[in-house]
């Protein structure tokens, strides 16, 4: 299943405390970012544009609880940057698992297999591998030879010890509905990874390649063929209605504010792909962002974007809103 009942139980209480208290702005999942240096150079992100003394900090593991603890999200992704570079982030990921939060631990699988000592299997614990296509497709993303081959030889070794393992795919207008399901079924019946997670590219201004980002209507054509008739057999780790969303069978208003974002800067106006300045506070965060401003429609860098950190949280309020919907979600993730 793609995600185990007990979170989906976790994740729907968290939710429905924050409606009952009437908050307006909450996390459904807070984007952790300790370092932005990394090991690949990949020409569709732009993290290691920033300068060398940026680069060269990391948050500690307070910095992590902390940011955690005050925004009182149930889940955390742990991005960057490749997250195994940093001296302490099994630290980091023990200490949020004793606080029983849900941490997808984001990475390019380079070093995975030699840091898997490090790590400890959890029922809270996923690895979060990169995999944006099959051996050639990928390794032309990542600008570099074999990194699809030694991504595989992880992912099943961490599989055979006891660790719980999803995917993150991001496609660009390179991809074409047949590149899509191939991956998908590859990582679905080969590998048999717990679940997949996808995305169409966003561009971000510092990325080198401006010109394979996806456009609203690419991205809703892309999505509507590769997932003719075959949808339902992946397990893929979003709700029902984001998938909707990317066919372009639904719309709706980004919620920025739904997965905020914490990094080395602190925390990042309006979310992690978009930089307005940095605040020191989740609570200056909410409190002095004008989230109106943000979403397609509304803010030109917005138009063509619909990635997950701003219509997934649409997407699950939305269903948490209609017991069809909300029936459909439950159905759908086991």
């Amino acid at each position: 299943m793609p995600i185990p009942l007990k979170q989906n139980l976790k994740i729907g209480s968290h939710l429905l405390r924050q409606r009952l208290k009437g908050r307006k702005y909450y996390p459904l999942i807070v984007e952790i970012e300790p370092l932005f240096s990394c090991n690949l150079s990949c020409p569709g992100c732009g993290k290691i544009q920033h300068p060398t003394e940026i680069l060269r900090k990391r948050l500690s593991v307070d910095d992590v609880v902390n940011a955690v603890e005050e925004s009182g999200t149930p889940m955390v992704s742990i991005a960057g940057g490749e997250p195994l570079l940093h001296p302490q982030i099994s630290e980091i990921v023990q200490a949020l698992v004793r606080r029983k939060v849900y941490v997808y631990l984001c990475t390019n699988a380079v070093l995975l297999k030699r840091r898997l000592d490090k790590f400890t299997p959890s029922e809270y614990f996923s690895f979060v591998v990169h995999v944006d296509g099959l051996r050639e497709r990928h390794d032309a993303a990542v600008d570099r030879d074999g990194v699809f081959d030694t991504a595989v030889e992880a992912i099943g070794e961490a599989k055979r010890r006891g660790f719980r393992v999803t995917t993150n795919s991001t496609f660009f207008n390179t991809d074409s509905p047949k590149t899509v399901r191939d991956l998908l079924d590859f990582l679905n019946d080969e590998l048999e990874v717990d679940a997949m997670m996808i995305s169409p590219a966003y561009a971000y201004e510092k990325a080198p390649d401006q010109e394979h980002f996806l456009g609203v209507e690419q991205t809703r054509q892309l999505f509507k063929e590769a997932f003719a008739g075959k949808r339902r057999k992946w397990r893929l780790n979003h709700s029902p209605l984001f998938l909707d969303f990317l066919e372009g069978k639904r719309d709706f208003q980004c919620t920025a504010w739904g997965i905020p974002s914490y990094s080395v800067l602190g925390w990042q106006r309006p979310c992690y792909l978009m930089s307005d300045g940095y605040v020191s506070s989740y609570k200056e965060l909410v409190e002095t962002t004008d989230w109106s401003k943000y979403g397609r429609g509304r803010d030109p860098r917005c138009a063509n974007c619909m990635a997950h950190c701003g219509y997934e949280p649409s997407a699950v309020i939305a269903s948490m809103g209609s017991l069809r919907e909300s029936l459909r979600a439950l159905v759908s993730t086991h």
